[in-house]
């Protein structure tokens, strides 16, 4: 799409730091990185969430996460690590091209990313498990 910046660097319209790359996916710097080391992994393909990566695509994600999460504890010694994926405008998803965000974190770096829990019956929650089942 040419309106869609991660496919315009895709095909090298605009410059990024690319340290990764094969046939279904780039990893790159984050240009606005939240920490040391804020990498995106994104595919290739025009994909606008996960709803639409198809199962190769899908299939191949984690492991390329874990090789990438690997080098960046290798090198940058890193206390942890967030993985953040967001789909659609409520979960906080700004470019409708999906991508994975690998965050490193450090002791006090100050940044607090969480969930907000909330109390639900247990009869809710067994019914929703139900209604989910695969």
């Amino acid at each position: 799409m040419s309106n869609c910046v991660f496919c315009s660097i895709v095909e090298g319209r605009i410059p990024a730091f690319v340290f990764y790359q094969d046939d279904y996916y780039l990893a790159i710097m984050d240009r606005y990185p939240s920490t040391k080391g804020h990498v995106l992994i994104l595919p290739k393909r025009h994909v606008p969430d996960i709803y639409g990566l198809n199962p190769e695509e899908a299939a191949r994600l984690i492991p390329l996460a874990q090789k990438v999460s690997a080098k960046l504890h290798e090198v940058l010694k890193m206390d942890g690590l967030n993985l953040i994926q967001n789909n659609g405008k409520a979960a906080g998803q700004e470019i409708a091209h999906f991508h994975l965000h690998l965050v490193p974190r450090y002791e006090n770096d100050g940044i607090k990313f969480g969930l907000m829990p909330s109390y639900p019956p247990l009869e809710e929650l067994e019914s929703l498990a139900e209604q989910l089942k695969l």
